[in-house]
């Protein structure tokens, strides 16, 4: 996965798209909705994110997958802030903007197995070796009250060493997916996978297949830009 970036990825989707011939002989009704307009999703969530009185606000902005280490790296800037500058975990909040190849971690272990998304992103499942048939990014191997049982942050074991999506969020990180990268995708999976179901098809089973907490927004490139410049929010690109 690490040699899969943005621009690969849409080089892929376009050639997908060419291959099926989707904006050509395919009918209205097989095309997926390219553009969503503030009426299809919840933006009043979105606004409300921007509006977060946190005292320091961050969002990463997250490409490829690589391992899934950009979440460490939320992991550090969480217990940074807290531990290393004294700030209240409740002034502190993180946002994840999953686009491009990493947006797919956003969905479940319905979705990655249905659409062989680990093959597709060359994720190999550490436990089998094998091209993942789970999210193996998301699940915690700790319940909430393990975690929550150590307070030293040099514990392996506690919440602060625990860089799984559902560990951060239970920190209060808040993980965005982006609705026009799962368009561009599902013409890709369509044609890798010689699917018959058409694209809005796939759109609409995989939105149903969203892991807990995640935001769906309309365009991760546009979200960026409003969370910057009217919600404040630090930018990291990793």
């Amino acid at each position: 996965m690490n040699n899969l970036n943005r621009r690969s990825f849409l080089s892929g989707a376009a050639a997908g798209v060419t291959a099926l011939g989707l904006f050509g002989s395919a009918s209205p009704a097989a095309e997926a909705q390219l553009v969503w307009k503030a009426s299809d999703w919840k933006i009043a969530e979105f606004h409300k994110l921007i509006g977060d009185p946190a005292k320091v606000k961050q969002v990463y902005d997250v490409v490829p997958v690589g391992d899934g280490k950009f979440m460490n790296n939320m992991k550090n800037s969480l217990n940074g802030l807290h531990f290393g500058f004294g700030i209240p975990k409740e002034q502190i909040k993180v946002v994840g903007a999953l686009h491009g190849p990493a947006n797919l971690l956003n969905y479940d272990d319905y979705a990655w197995n249905k659409y062989r998304i680990g093959e597709w992103l060359n994720v190999i499942d550490p436990a089998t070796g094998k091209p993942a048939v789970t999210n193996i990014f998301y699940r915690s191997k700790h319940s909430p009250r393990q975690l929550s049982a150590s307070t030293d942050p040099d514990d392996e074991n506690s919440l602060y060493q625990d860089w799984s999506m559902q560990a951060l969020q239970w920190r209060g990180v808040q993980f965005l997916s982006c609705n026009t990268a799962l368009e561009e995708q599902t013409r890709v999976l369509v044609h890798r996978n010689k699917l018959s179901e058409s694209p809005e098809d796939i759109v609409r089973d995989m939105l149903a297949h969203t892991q807990p907490g995640i935001l769906v927004v309309a365009a991760m490139t546009a979200a960026l830009a409003l969370l910057q410049t009217q919600g404040h929010y630090a930018y990291i690109s990793v």
